[in-house]
């Protein structure tokens, strides 16, 4: 037992390089979610580094892990982008937000349900609109949806879905019309959020599969003309 202490003690040094790679792909992860590194930028390692006070190693282990959750591509000999989405992508991005995010409701037993965060995305889309600030409504958008799955109550849920919004976004930056994209959806927010609010579970869920269908049909027309990627 001895031994293996004293193993587990040289490790200590991990912990440190290891929790600070995470906490700079947490701050990467929410800016390229926020909409802040568009798809196709090369993020440099001398500019972020600087930035957050890292070291190019610690930077490159955030690197990693975000390329890993397909966020980020290294291309050899040019550095590391921010991933440009195909339609495919898209497509496998909803498919898994239908099975997420419509398990949730219909776990969520019996109500009421606690939904201040959900009503909140809602109150922040409402004032984004009213700024004519099309960009922050689609990031309240994310918001609703990430709320939505916090209901569950399941730190791993919250996890995946972080990064799979995280994707999604990548998908709403090319779209050369936010407001035509993201304006419907404030309504059906607030359309999802009151059936839930009634605790009417099973309208709900039924909702949220036509929203999620019909959203990615939305999505997938317009990202193909887009991207040129055309069938």
């Amino acid at each position: 037992m001895a031994e293996h202490l004293r193993e587990l003690a040289d490790d200590r040094a991990l912990l440190g390089r290891t929790s600070t790679a995470e906490r700079v792909s947490d701050i990467l992860r929410s800016r390229i979610s926020e909409g802040y590194f568009p798809p196709g930028t090369r993020l440099s390692e001398d500019s972020i580094g600087g930035a957050l006070g890292v070291s190019r190693n610690t930077l490159r282990e955030a690197f990693r892990l975000l390329t890993h959750e397909r966020l980020l591509v290294h291309e050899l000999n040019r550095g590391v982008f921010v991933r440009v989405l195909t339609v495919e992508d898209v497509e496998d991005i909803y498919r898994t937000r239908r099975l997420v995010e419509c398990a949730v409701v219909r776990g969520l037993g019996e109500p009421p349900y606690a939904l201040e965060e959900v009503a909140a995305s809602v109150a922040e889309g409402r004032r984004a609109a009213r700024k004519s600030d099309w960009k922050a409504l689609g990031t309240s958008n994310i918001h609703f949806h990430r709320a939505l799955v916090a209901l569950a109550g399941s730190e791993r849920t919250d996890e995946l879905m972080r990064s799979v919004f995280a994707e999604l976004r990548l998908a709403f930056h090319v779209v050369d019309d936010p407001r035509g994209l993201h304006e419907p959806y404030l309504a059906r927010n607030q359309q999802l959020l009151q059936t839930l609010q009634e605790g009417r579970r099973d309208e709900a869920e039924q909702q949220l599969a036509v929203y999620l269908d019909e959203s990615l049909e939305r999505v997938v027309e317009v990202y193909r003309r887009r991207v040129g990627q055309g069938a």
